[in-house]
């Protein structure tokens, strides 16, 4: 299969929706866009960007694990 983006006004989805119903499920899949789609691609480009110029804060899996064990026992100790 191949994948199509569409971009409509929204007084056409209901004519869009049922041209598209004329096909069966093997010949056509609708699939709803992850609404936060722009956001999130917009976010990765910022964290792509820094690490592209180098000014990302990267760490060891080790750091990471210490950083980890740290905010763990923060809120183990919030529980107790």
């Amino acid at each position: 299969m191949e994948t199509l983006r569409l971009e409509f006004q929204p007084k056409i989805r209901a004519k869009l929706l049922e041209l598209l119903s004329s096909f069966s499920s093997d010949e056509l899949k609708i699939e709803q866009e992850d609404p936060d789609f722009d956001e999130n691609k917009r976010k990765l480009d910022i964290s792509l960007a820094k690490v592209e110029n180098g000014t990302a804060e990267c760490c060891s899996l080790d750091e990471l694990d210490l950083m980890m064990d740290e905010i763990f026992s923060e809120y183990d100790n919030r529980i107790k």
